[in-house]
């Protein structure tokens, strides 16, 4: 390669670099803002779930309406009255307040002869059996206040294990198959829960109101972390780019 050859090469260079740095600084800036995005819509949200879970309840007809439709029912208050079927109840397991145990998903017996599934609420690992909380298990009928719940349309992730029918415990909320393993027609299932409120139960058992809303909003930090690189990039080539050069030594 000849002399010039080599000082075509030396003034490509700092143009490629600049391109690349661009480059870098268009996709740092577009991700801060696609997480500013993200933030707004999470709000937005979040202010959504609150309205509906501080709105009176409405018939149980309505949110079926609703879902029918194609509508968002999650976490919207609905009330509903029926028998519960107590020796056909479900055991997810869970935690509350730092304890294990069981949410008890009771079907609820319409007066149309439907089946709606019910959490009634959490108890602890040892409570697990009816017999261990006999005064819950209410038999007349019942007018149950809730927050709706969806449908899971699989299996969340294949970190959660399998649920196991035989011991009746349930690891992710399959309603299918809590129904088909109780020996009730899908047909007759209404296709969402119902979470129930916090009304006490006999004897405390099982604890209602246990509906969480985990939705983390982290948006905002990730924002300014795109931002800040896009900054110290900016920072780092400008010292680069504008340091004037030191003297050669004399010799």
């Amino acid at each position: 390669m000849t002399d010039v050859d080599h000082a075509v090469a030396r003034r490509r260079l700092p143009v490629i670099t600049g391109i690349l740095v661009l480059i870098a600084l268009a996709i740092l800036v577009s991700l801060g803002t696609w997480q500013l995005q993200r933030l707004h819509w999470k709000q937005g949200l979040l202010a959504d779930i609150a309205a509906r879970q501080a709105a009176a309840p409405v018939p149980l007809a309505d949110i079926e309406a609703m879902a029918a439709s194609g509508g968002d029912i999650e976490y919207r208050k609905v009330t509903a009255t029926g028998r519960y079927i107590n020796n056909k109840e479900r055991h997810f397991f869970a935690t509350w307040h730092g304890q294990t145990g069981f949410y008890i998903y009771t079907p609820l017996e319409l007066a149309d002869g439907r089946i709606l599934f019910v959490n009634r609420g959490f108890v602890p690992y040892e409570n697990k059996e009816p017999e261990m909380r006999m005064q819950g298990q209410l038999t007349d009928q019942q007018t149950v206040t809730g927050l709706a719940r969806a449908k899971l349309a699989g299996k969340p992730s294949w970190l959660v294990p399998d649920n196991d029918v035989a011991k009746n415990i349930f690891y992710w909320k399959d309603l299918d198959v809590m129904a088909e393993s109780v020996g009730l027609e899908k047909a007759r299932v209404i296709p969402f829960f119902v979470d129930a409120d916090s009304t006490p139960n006999p004897a405390g058992l099982p604890i209602g109101g246990v509906t969480q809303v985990d939705l983390p909003n982290d948006h905002l930090q990730y924002a300014l972390t795109w931002y800040g690189l896009a900054a110290v990039l900016v920072v780092v080539v400008a010292i680069s780019w504008f340091r004037k050069p030191g003297k050669a030594p004399r010799q």
